[in-house]
């Protein structure tokens, strides 16, 4: 039976040479080796944790087939960014292939980070669920392939719940999750656990509740949308929610929701894999804010795709790597091991769905998704977003002074 799979962060404990045994130059081994028939060194750098694990148990097999040896750099999730964003800068780069965040897109086009997967050879096909490929395109060119399905869920314990008067399946909107928090505080245990260990964690986690309200950070001019009452009516209700239970860790909050001293979070499939006798379940959210309500899409991506550096060493060989990893049933493969495609092959497969049912859960919401803006500065946004945000968590600023400032701040850097 699966075993629960937590996204362990891991630091990157090596940097790894890229330089071609054969003596291949750029663009010229073959997928027999180097052009003297050695072995080729490639390198390749992923999201530390499940993320990068899943990739790991595939690459021996294209390895042998290959000729090659692939080295791995695992990194968190702001040193890849920052690692990413330098490897750019020299002239023969480090890496051939690399994991990149959606919300990078736009900031990765800017500077020229990433190559033309469709000039390589590479086109994505129907099989992959077509609103998480939405970010992926530049002027009708693949840059990205979305390979890890990561989308906000409502993780919550089961038996608190129950208590609550409630199942999974009757949990119909933001109403009901409040009532549901507020009771397992009145029987005792925390209500709702949030991540406040970082701008970006809060500001994320936060997305699934402003949308189920209508609300969104920026409109459709990428101008933010702050200080709104859309907004404003999502921040009280996060606030009723956070009066039920306590900021904690991504683990912590994992570990406590499964044990019942928690009540529910928002989550990510990648932290935790429930199967039929386990404490704890997710769900997608509906994406209302009432029962009576219109449902919006209230489920945020947070993909993790596969591109190739255009300063790639093995470019040509890079992308034969990245076709193997996106085959469907290489990624069918991995689901074993707590991968996530974004396929429906996976995703629907009755043989998966019968061991882990969540699976239709998880394609329900990446049907619905929404991408975190795709804008260059996205990073400086939901620092001062996030800032303010824990400005009025903490009481320092109440909810509308706090989303006056945040929503000021915000259009300077817009306009910069």
């Amino acid at each position: 039976m699966k075993k629960k799979v937590l996204a362990v962060l891991l630091a990157g404990t090596m940097v790894f040479s890229m330089a071609a045994c054969g003596g291949g130059s750029k663009g010229e081994d073959s997928a027999e080796g180097g052009s003297d028939g050695g072995t080729t060194q490639m390198s390749i750098v992923l999201r530390g944790g499940v993320y990068a694990d899943v990739i790991k148990e595939c690459l021996p097999a294209f390895e042998e087939e290959h000729n090659v040896t692939i080295d791995v750099q695992e990194l968190s999730e702001d040193d890849l960014h920052t690692s990413i964003a330098l490897n750019a800068t020299s002239g023969d780069g480090a890496y051939d292939l690399c994991m990149v965040d959606g919300s990078w897109m736009a900031e990765f086009t800017e500077s020229g980070v990433l190559a033309n997967l469709s000039e390589l050879g590479y086109e994505l096909d129907d099989d992959i669920i077509e609103a998480t490929t939405s970010i992926c395109y530049v002027d009708d060119s693949v840059y990205l392939a979305p390979y890890y399905g990561n989308v906000t869920v409502l993780m919550l314990n089961k038996a608190n719940v129950e208590e609550a008067g409630y199942s999974a399946d009757t949990i119909q909107s933001m109403d009901d999750i409040i009532k549901i928090c507020q009771q397992a505080q009145a029987n005792g245990k925390l209500g709702f656990l949030y991540r406040g260990d970082s701008q970006n964690n809060l500001v994320v986690d936060f997305m699934p509740i402003l949308l189920s309200y209508g609300g969104w950070v920026v409109d459709e001019n990428n101008q933010p949308t702050v200080n709104t009452p859309e907004f404003t009516e999502a921040m009280n209700a996060y606030m009723e929610l956070v009066k039920t239970g306590e900021a904690q860790v991504k683990d912590d909050l994992v570990a406590s929701i499964d044990s019942g001293a928690a009540t529910m979070g928002i989550g990510w499939p990648g932290w935790y894999t429930p199967t039929e006798d386990s404490a704890a379940d997710y769900i997608a959210l509906s994406g209302k804010a009432t029962a009576d309500a219109e449902a919006n899409n209230a489920n945020v991506y947070g993909i993790w795709c596969l591109g190739i550096p255009s300063n790639s060493p093995n470019s040509e060989l890079a992308a034969e790597l990245l076709t193997y990893l996106m085959d469907p049933e290489v990624q069918r493969g991995t689901v074993e091991s707590g991968g996530v495609p974004c396929r429906y092959s996976s995703l629907q497969d009755e043989e998966v769905l019968a061991t882990y049912p969540q699976y239709e859960v998880v394609c329900q919401a990446l049907e619905s998704g929404v991408y975190r803006p795709v804008i260059s500065q996205w990073t400086q946004f939901y620092t001062t977003l996030g800032t303010e945000m824990d400005n009025i968590i903490n009481g320092a600023k109440t909810v509308e002074q706090g989303l006056a400032d945040a929503q000021t701040e915000l259009e300077e850097l817009m306009a910069e």
